[in-house]
């Protein structure tokens, strides 16, 4: 399935993107508040949600799911020099290299998640969390077609969970965001903290996106698919 990162970022340059991006860092960081010294990789295009780790001192990775022929994505200023090409199932990091991985806009792109979540489990640390931030398939957001969360697979929650275990994961939080409609009506970004509080309240299962925080499960068997290798799909990755 096609991804085009340029039509990602010019998202987040607009005002319904910047608003997407405020509700969403307030969830992330509620759930995963940022500490000095982590090492933490991006998968997707979670550049407007790693600047509260790069403030912290971490040691930010950027990870871009993209077609082979489509070109890398500029990184903000403060992380320049932190993004490099990979493939979405062979990063081309050590074995238990990050502290935190956060998956936001990659999973529902990738051709081959289970194999791209093996990957994330090579590199994360035994201790370390695993943060996927995908489209809700119940929620308005993964009908519209103009904005990340209308593009590739979005996924409901249980269909998360399995997906997850499956990779050797264990959910230790959940939580879900984006009750704000995907408009770009001023009146209504202008409300979107009452959408959330309101939507949460009565309508957890309409959310936007699902966030899923999960930790390695190494005892978790290992269930290795087999067949023909999917087509190989570049991805931005780095670190820092």
């Amino acid at each position: 399935m096609s991804f085009d990162p340029s039509a990602t970022s010019a998202f987040y340059t607009t005002g319904r993107g910047a608003v997407v991006a405020r509700l969403l860092r307030q969830r992330l960081l509620l759930l995963c508040p940022p500490r000095a010294g982590l090492a933490v990789l991006g998968i997707g295009h979670p550049f407007p949600y790693l600047r509260p780790y790069l403030a912290q001192g971490g040691r930010p990775g950027c990870v871009a799911v993209t077609l082979a022929q489509a070109g890398p994505v500029a990184w903000p200023a403060e992380g320049a020099g932190l993004s490099c090409a990979a493939e979405e199932d062979s990063l081309p990091f050590a074995d238990l290299s990050f502290d935190r991985v956060l998956i936001v806009h990659g999973l529902e792109a990738a051709e081959a998640p289970r194999r791209l979540l093996r990957e994330v489990w090579r590199v994360l640390r035994d201790d370390g969390q695993l943060i996927v931030v995908v489209p809700n398939r119940r929620g308005l957001w993964s009908f519209a077609d103009g904005t990340p969360f209308g593009q590739g697979q979005p996924f409901s929650p249980s269909q998360i969970a399995r997906l997850l275990g499956d990779a050797m994961f264990r959910i230790e939080m959940r939580d879900t965001a984006l009750f704000v409609p995907p408009v770009q009506w001023r009146m209504v970004l202008r409300g979107a903290r009452a959408w959330e509080r309101t939507g949460r309240l009565l309508a957890p299962h309409l959310a936007g996106v699902t966030l899923t925080v999960a930790g390695k499960d190494s005892y978790a068997a290992i269930d290795v698919p087999v067949g023909v290798r999917a087509r190989r799909r570049q991805v931005m990755v780095g670190s820092g």
